[in-house]
């Protein structure tokens, strides 16, 4: 039989195992990890897609054309500048490969015809074959011709956005929300094309850049100068403690007016236009209807 000061010592050791074992396993439980500390400060960054690590033979050829694109029309940073005003992810050789795939779907929309034509004509196949290219050429430019008006009409959704997004800025600060606090609770609450852009700003003020400076690359990354005006007020208002709802609503203001100006203008150029149907189209006919029955008439008499 084990003596009582023996068994007291091995139920003692079971107890400590159990209560060590039980204790570490909480301590395991309640520790965070990595991915949890630092999701939160990185929810917010845009997601860009991992590129493949092989890639197949049609996209190697797509790859090759698109790089000879680029060296042919050139203007990597113009393309760059319009994709990040576009609010575009891709990158500019993804871009020009775009601007192949469109290039070849002119390509085969009119190889096709063409193809019948010179079956029965031959002699008409070099002419042919220059407008397949030039359709090529087409597609090419049209794509770039997109990514232009895509940046047109993401800037005038912008502007259209930039007065509401300032004035709920300019309630929460006066509410008494701090500028980085009220930026993220009205972009939690709003949707569009500056928000996003709001957005993105607050994830690079998560990750370690300051506030004014990631406002000075919002205004340079915009190109409106609204959205710069806009920048650089609230960031000289951050910096040097000016009230900053008064400048929202300044800013606010402005960008209305602008807008009533910009509004103004396109009206009158408007009406400029709506001239040339009358004057080209709409006057020769009522001069005609005016004067035709007089020459019938002095062709009568004169006859």
């Amino acid at each position: 039989m084990i003596p009582a000061a023996g068994a007291g010592a091995i139920l003692g050791a079971a107890f400590g195992a159990g209560c060590w074992l039980a204790a570490s396993r909480a301590l395991v439980v309640r520790r965070t990890s990595i991915g949890e500390r630092v999701l939160p400060y990185l929810r917010d960054l845009p997601t860009t897609p991992v590129p493949a690590a092989a890639r197949s033979r049609r996209q190697a050829a797509l790859a090759v054309l698109g790089t000879a694109v680029d060296r042919v029309l050139g203007g990597a940073a113009s393309i760059r500048t319009r994709l990040d005003r576009s609010g575009s992810t891709q990158s500019v050789h993804d871009f020009r490969i775009e601007q192949v795939v469109w290039g070849l779907i002119g390509f085969v929309l009119c190889a096709v015809p063409s193809g019948l034509i010179a079956v029965r004509d031959p002699g008409r196949g070099p002419a042919l074959f220059v407008t397949c290219a030039a359709t090529f050429v087409g597609g090419v430019l049209l794509r770039e011709n997109r990514l232009s008006a895509q940046v047109r009409t993401r800037e005038r959704r912008i502007l259209e956005e930039l007065p509401v997004v300032a004035e709920l800025l300019a309630l929460a600060v006066a509410a008494g929300e701090s500028p980085l606090g009220a930026l993220d609770r009205v972009v939690r609450r709003s949707s569009g094309e500056f928000a996003r852009d709001l957005r993105d700003l607050i994830a690079r003020t998560r990750t370690g850049m300051p506030l004014a400076e990631a406002l000075d690359r919002l205004g340079a990354r915009s190109g409106l100068a609204p959205v710069t005006r806009f920048a650089h007020g609230l960031a000289v208002a951050v910096e040097r403690g000016t009230p900053l709802a008064d400048v929202l609503h300044a800013q606010a203001g402005d960008v209305r007016e602008a807008a009533r100006r910009s509004l103004i203008e396109s009206g009158a150029r408007r009406e400029v236009l709506m001239m040339v149907p009358v004057v080209f189209l709409i006057l020769p006919t009522v001069v005609v209807f005016a004067f035709w029955p007089g020459l019938v008439g002095l062709r009568l008499v004169s006859g």
